[in-house]
Formats: C-alpha cells, sequence, structure tokens
C-alpha cells in the first residue's frame, strides 16, 4: 500500500480540527441513505457512535501523517476488532450486512470529501491527494472486511448453537420428556411445534437426499440402535405435520431410501411413533422392494409378533396335530389349514390361492377335520390357528401333489 511520507504536520492539524463537524455530517448522510439506521443514531446512542466515527477517523489520520513504514490502509488493532464486534453485532440483531456496508461506502464519500477539502485548503499537493484518497477508501475497505467476517463468524456460531438446541429437542421428544420440558426446549430452539410428528427412520447415508422434500421443521437425530438390521448409525426424523392426506406424499418422498415410517402422533407425544418403528425394525419387517415400510400398513404383524416367544408356544401348542405327518404332509396340510382360515372356508378362492384343484382342498380337509375334530368349528380355535398361522412365513405354493 503507498505511504503518505512527511505528510505535513499543519494540514494534519487542520484536518484533526474539522473531524467533530465531518464526524457528524458523515453520520447526517448515513441517516438519510440508510434509512435502517435513523433510530440508532437518534438520542445518546447518536451521540457515542458519532463519537465512534470521530474516533476511527483520528486514528486514520494519525497512521496517515506518521510517514516512514506506518501503512494508513492498515487499521490499528482496536479499531478493526471494534469494526469486527460491529459485524456481529449486525447479526445478533437479524440484520444483513448490506446497510453496514451502506453506510461505510456513504461515511467514506462523505469523510474524503471533507477532509481532502481541508487538505487541500491547507496545502497538500494533488500526488499526496491522490494517495491520500487511495488510503482513505482501502483503510474502509479493511474495516468493512473486518465486520464481514464479525457478521459470518455469529452467524455460523448462532446456527451451530440453534442446531445444538434442536438436537436435544429432538433427543427428548424421542425419549418422551415431560411435555413442560418439550414446550420450553422448543422455545429456546425458536420451533414452532407442528399439530403432530411422524418418526422416520433410515440408514445415516441416505438422509440428505430425503431431507430435501420434508418441512424445513423436520428435527434430526442421529442413533445407534442395538440389534438392529441394517447395522451401523441411523437417522431418526420428525416430520411435522405429515398424517392423513399428507402421508402418501411423505411415503413417496421416502421411496428407495430404506425408511420406516412410524405413525403420526401429537407433537409431544412422539416418543410413541419411535416406540412403534423400532419395535417394527426388531421384529425384522421389511418393506417390498423400493417403497419404505409403512408401520401403520402392518398393525396385525406388529401386535402378533409383539410377544415372539408366546407366538412360538401358540404355534407348537396348535399344531400339535400335524407333529405325527412326515414332512410333506405337514406342509401341504398346514399350507392348506392357513390359506382355509384366512379365505373363510372358501375352497374355490383357497384352491386358487395354491394352485390346486377344489378337489385337492377337499381332499386335505378332510384330513384336517380327522386330526382336529370339532376344534375346527370352535371359535377359540379358530382364533389361535389365525393367529399363529397368520404371520408365520409361507412355504411356497406346494401346487397339486396329491
Amino acid at each position: 500500500m503507498s505511504e503518505l511520507r512527511g505528510f505535513p504536520e499543519a494540514v494534519a492539524d487542520a484536518m484533526r480540527a474539522e473531524l467533530p463537524q465531518v464526524a457528524e455530517r458523515a453520520v447526517e448522510a448515513i441517516i438519510v441513505a440508510v434509512p435502517s439506521y435513523a433510530d440508532a443514531f437518534q438520542g445518546p446512542m447518536g451521540r457515542k457512535i458519532s463519537n465512534a466515527v470521530e474516533l476511527t477517523l483520528r486514528g486514520f489520520l494519525q497512521l496517515a501523517a506518521a510517514g516512514g513504514t506506518a501503512d494508513a490502509g492498515t487499521p490499528g488493532g482496536p479499531v478493526v476488532e471494534a469494526a469486527y464486534a460491529l459485524g456481529r453485532g449486525e447479526a445478533r440483531s437479524g440484520r444483513s450486512m448490506d446497510a453496514l456496508l451502506a453506510a461505510y461506502r456513504v461515511g467514506a464519500r462523505v469523510s474524503w470529501r471533507d477532509m481532502s477539502a481541508t487538505a487541500v485548503a491547507n496545502g497538500l499537493g494533488p500526488e499526496s491527494t491522490a494517495r491520500f484518497a487511495e488510503l482513505v477508501f482501502a483503510y474502509i475497505d479493511r474495516l468493512s472486511a473486518a465486520s464481514v467476517s464479525g457478521h459470518a463468524d455469529e452467524l455460523a456460531s448462532s446456527g451451530r448453537a440453534r442446531q445444538r438446541l434442536l438436537e436435544r429437542l429432538a433427543q427428548g421428544l424421542l425419549l418422551g420428556s415431560p411435555h413442560a420440558e418439550l414446550v420450553e426446549a422448543a422455545q429456546r430452539a425458536e420451533w414452532a411445534p407442528p399439530r403432530t410428528l411422524t418418526v422416520v427412520v433410515l440408514p445415516a447415508a441416505r438422509t440428505q437426499g430425503a431431507l430435501v422434500s420434508l418441512d424445513a421443521r423436520t428435527l434430526r437425530s442421529v442413533e445407534e440402535v442395538p440389534d438392529v438390521e441394517p447395522e451401523g448409525e441411523l437417522t431418526v426424523l420428525l416430520v411435522p405435520d405429515a398424517d392423513g392426506p399428507a402421508r402418501p406424499a411423505l411415503l413417496r418422498s421416502l421411496e428407495g431410501r430404506e425408511a420406516v415410517v412410524g405413525p403420526a402422533r401429537p407433537w409431544s407425544e412422539a416418543h410413541a411413533s419411535y416406540a412403534r418403528v423400532l419395535r417394527a425394525l426388531r421384529l425384522g419387517l421389511r418393506a417390498e422392494e423400493r417403497a419404505p415400510l409403512d408401520t401403520d400398513a402392518c398393525l396385525a404383524e406388529l401386535v402378533v409378533r409383539a410377544d415372539a416367544e408366546a407366538l412360538a408356544d401358540l404355534r407348537t401348542r396348535v399344531l400339535a396335530p400335524l407333529e405325527r405327518l412326515g414332512d410333506t404332509a405337514r406342509e401341504k396340510l398346514t399350507e392348506t389349514l392357513r390359506s382355509w382360515l384366512l379365505h373363510h372356508g372358501r375352497r374355490d378362492q383357497v384352491a386358487a390361492d395354491l394352485f390346486v384343484h377344489p378337489q385337492t382342498v377337499r381332499y386335505r380337509m378332510t384330513q384336517l377335520r380327522e386330526l382336529y375334530g370339532d376344534r375346527l368349528e370352535d371359535p377359540q380355535a379358530v382364533l389361535e390357528l389365525t393367529i399363529a398361522l397368520g404371520v408365520a412365513d409361507r412355504p411356497e405354493p406346494a401346487g397339486d401333489r396329491g
């Protein structure tokens, strides 16, 4: 940067004497050019700002008049720190940098106009005046850069702080914290509670693409869920107001993402939706092809598989009459009994389901009646058989094998 070597002391003294008036005129011009600052410059605060402008200009003149190795285009530490703090303050006030940068430009223009007029009137030559102009605007550019840096740092810091608050809120929701605590956490995170939340669990690697089409208020938490496939890091999303007519759109947005979708619940009861998803995962329920697993569509399986040991005991007891048969015969009669129960004894539908002739169904049912006797007419026995066989892994149709 150019230096003002041997800056005349008389010129510097004349400009210093003018600084209070220059600062006031700069502030007046800023108020006109940047209306959003009008209130800030009123009353005692306005006087403080005018003093700060004057001190900044005085520091510049001190550098400019120093000559030697002094670089007047580089503000001193305290001035840069003040500009940095000003940028952070703008971010905390929720304002962009547009107004502050405009204020810098206006202030620099007015200050240069008045100070250069005084300098020329007191004998500053053309070459020095030109260099003086360079230094004025380099000085302002440096202050602007410091304020931009402060603004960016404040936004990053406040963004990280808010993200941490949102993550804590998500954790509280998943753990089922008391309603009052959740309300307070939502207020701290500046998060407006929706009517409902729907929990979605999916592999962490597939999260970012899913978020593109979800409500901006969606909360997320990264979890390690033991005894769940696929193993590894899972992301839990809490999606606002995805119930009713909005649920199909949510399911479409999750296609191909290996997602499991819980039921919609009132927002402060989202832990119930999370518990449903975990139950489905631990029971090994999986979606077909690319569609997500919709737990609302497999409620019966969730109910009957809730106690796997009890289900196994039930199957052992109700299928005991088939145990003395050979493997092939037992398989045929088991699949026929399952289809007969699910189709309410309609022989043609059972035959179509098993890809066998209706006479084959009649023959097999005769065998089953011999084995079970009157139990196939007992509502309680039919209920137990339906539960035991309704969710069992179904073998491939045996075909017409006799």
